[in-house]
């Protein structure tokens, strides 16, 4: 009689990538907290595997100046979109700034 092994596949994240908890306990928030967020599309995860979601590891200061943004000075999530959004194109000038100085 031939015996059937089944193998569990395992996929190893690199190093970047962080699983919703690992995320959450980096940023010391719960877990449902940062799934929040995601539906708000305040972070954006950068893969899903069926039902759970992975992060890079670049989002852990994101979700820490939300945190700060909603605990320290109330703004809820619609205006923590505006101000994310309006430090988003800030770096992005900068950074053209930057880059149209180093021109020849």
């Amino acid at each position: 009689m031939t015996t059937l092994h089944r193998y569990e596949l395992v996929f190893r994240r690199a190093e970047n990538h962080l699983s919703l908890e690992a995320l959450a306990a980096r940023a010391d928030m719960h877990p449902a907290l940062v799934e929040r967020f995601v539906e708000c599309g305040l972070i954006e995860p950068s893969a899903r595997e069926g039902a759970s979601l992975f992060f890079d590891a670049a989002t852990v200061p994101r979700l820490r100046l939300i945190g700060r943004l909603r605990d320290n000075l109330g703004i809820n999530l619609a205006g923590i979109a505006v101000v994310l959004d309006l430090l988003d194109r800030l770096r992005a000038l900068q950074r053209e700034n930057e880059r149209q100085r180093n021109r020849p």
